[in-house]
Formats: C-alpha cells, structure tokens, sequence
C-alpha cells in the first residue's frame, strides 16, 4: 500500500513539471517597446526645422548657429552622389555644379526624403549660392515635399554673391502653397543675435 501512495505521488509530481514547462508555450514574445530616445527622434521637438545644404562646412556652420539661436531642430539635406572639390571647380565648364546650374531643369537625387515637414510650423533653408542660385538639389528637396500652410525662407552663405533671387526661384518652384518669407545672405559665424533680430523681423508668429 505504502508503495502505491509513493507511486502515487511520484506520478502526480511528474504531471507538474509537465504542466509548468508547457504553460507558455505558443506563446509569442512580447515586442519590446521603441526606446525613449527613439521617440524622441521620431518626434519634433520645435516648431522651427532648419534644413541645411553644405559642401566646404561654412553653411553647416550657419546652420547650427541658426538652430541654436532659434531652439529650432535640424536637418542635413545630402544628395545622392555626393559632391567632390573637383564637381566644384569654378574655371571649368564641364563641372558638375556648373553644368548643373546651367540647367534649370537639373534635379539632383537626395540621399533621403526623411524630413518630417509636416512637423513643423516654419521651414529655414540653408544653402551656399553657386553661380547667383541656391545648388539644384535645393530645388529637389522643396519639389520632394508639401510645404502647403508653412512659413518657408532661405538664408546662404557665399564667397562673393548676394542672396539674388534664389528666394524667389525657391518660391515659384516650391510644392504646395507655402507661406515665403524674404531670404538673408549671413556670415557663417553670425551671432545669435543678428540671426534672432532676422528672424524676428520676418514677423512669424
């Protein structure tokens, strides 16, 4: 009898284990949730982006300045193909850039569309000036989104020129029914205060 019970019990015993060790089987892993960072990048954390195009580093230098002085956030805007000291050569024609600008048409390809615009409220623009005119991917990026209801305008850095009329090319090529602000031609290393006295003046609410 007392090695009946023992069975018993023994049996009982290896049914439990046999239950616990099955409980979560089919069960599909829970997916782990995005980190706090990730969000956050996911998110804008102004109203303001700062889109910026740069070559020699003079109008990535702006465009920091810009987005620390305005608590804006901000955006690389690379082409495809990058562009080499070489595609850049003033004294001579067949260059990249200069048979580029030569060409209203030209529409270099971007590297990424991941601008989030309909996130923000305002859309900076900062661009070196090639041969009078913003580079010709300026015109790709604001064909490439809908800036419909947006403030939008430009500031550029130059080695001679003004500002011109890239601002206005800007704007008769831009996507969508945007709100044009006028432009301004800065030094790289403009202070934060000639850049909020700017941007102030362009009476954005």
């Amino acid at each position: 009898m007392r090695k009946l019970c023992i069975l018993a019990i023994t049996v009982l015993f290896a049914f439990g284990l046999m239950g616990c060790g099955s409980s979560g089987a089919g069960k599909a892993e829970p997916k782990a949730e995005p980190a706090a960072t990730e969000k956050a990048q996911a998110a804008p954390k102004s109203k303001i982006l700062v889109a910026y195009f740069s070559i020699s580093g003079h109008t990535k230098t702006l465009a920091e300045n810009t987005a620390k002085a305005l608590g804006a956030d901000i955006y690389e805007i690379r082409p495809e193909k990058p562009y080499t000291s070489d595609d850049l050569n003033y004294n001579d024609e067949n260059t990249r850039a200069t048979v580029e600008q030569k060409n209203d048409q030209a529409r270099p390809a971007l590297a990424d569309k991941n601008a989030n615009i309909g996130g923000y409220e305002t859309i900076i623009i900062a661009h070196p000036i090639w041969w009078g005119q913003a580079p010709r991917i300026i015109d790709t990026f604001v064909e490439s989104y809908d800036f419909t209801g947006k403030n939008v305008t430009n500031i550029c850095t130059s080695g001679g020129s003004d500002i011109g009329s890239s601002g206005d090319h800007l704007q008769r090529i831009t996507r969508g029914k945007a709100n044009w602000k006028k432009g301004k031609l800065f030094n790289p290393s403009a202070s934060e205060n000639d850049i909020k006295s700017w941007f102030d003046g362009l009476g954005i609410k």
